[in-house]
């Protein structure tokens, strides 16, 4: 298979399944031969990327993602995303070992807010505690001068509590805890719009999307760019991706 890309996910499968229904769902076909060629990677094994970050003495998550980048890498694929925010903490190291483009999910993310809302100036973060720890989205946040807030510890506490107590575990999606994390985040914090840091956030946000907030979905986001970079790809044209972000 020439023309492909790769997508590195299992983290966790859940997610990943949201990213792959909505990435079909998205895509324009009139026959199975329009539906894009993609290689997915679902490394379900790959240790827990927030128990890693607040605890260097539990496994590391880089040496597993380190092999899938560069297995893929052999084959040659025109780019590769990776379907777990938290998993961005060893980004640069990841781009380092192959010359493959990886997009960079929360970075694109935030240049989507700046392009489509251009007059957001507050905005709430919602994320485990692996990429609140790690700084992955505040950093971006930051260089694009965003007044932004994190809640309080009960608010990123219920936040875990939906990411891993229902989703990972139970396999549920919480509506009920999703939609006050979100009113929270508006009423209380004063936040404009408010940013899903977490995949699990974003199959919440597709599973109970009946609110009235500004979301930025950063999965849906990366789906919507890997369409529009796969259908380039297959039409031959050439795409460029420099510091994880697709011109």
């Amino acid at each position: 298979m020439r023309d492909f890309f790769t997508i590195i996910g299992g983290m966790g499968t859940a997610a990943t399944e949201s990213y792959l229904r909505l990435l079909n769902q998205r895509t324009p076909t009139d026959c199975d031969q329009d539906f894009l060629d993609y290689i997915l990677v679902n490394h379900a094994t790959v240790p827990d990327r927030t128990s890693y970050i607040l605890d260097r003495t539990k496994p590391s998550f880089y040496p597993a993602l380190l092999d899938d980048v560069q297995q893929q890498s052999q084959l040659n694929p025109a780019f590769m995303v990776i379907i777990c925010n938290t998993a961005h903490y060893f980004y640069e190291q990841l781009q380092q070992a192959t010359t493959v483009p990886l997009l960079h999910m929360p970075r694109t993310a935030i240049a989507t807010l700046k392009a489509q809302y251009p007059d957001i100036k507050r905005v709430g973060l919602i994320a485990t505690q692996g990429t609140l720890a790690d700084g992955i989205y505040e950093q971006e946040l930051q260089q694009q001068n965003y007044d932004y807030t994190l809640g309080d510890k009960q608010l990123q506490a219920d936040v875990m509590t939906l990411i891993y107590d229902n989703i990972k575990t139970k396999g549920v999606v919480d509506a009920p805890l999703y939609h006050q994390i979100i009113r929270r985040m508006q009423q209380e914090f004063g936040a404009e719009a408010v940013i899903l840091g977490c995949t699990e956030l974003s199959l919440a946000q597709e599973k109970a999307a009946d609110h009235d907030a500004l979301i930025i979905d950063a999965q849906s986001i990366i789906v919507d760019k890997s369409i529009e970079l796969a259908l380039k790809v297959r039409a031959g044209k050439t795409i460029t991706i420099k510091n994880g972000l697709a011109d």
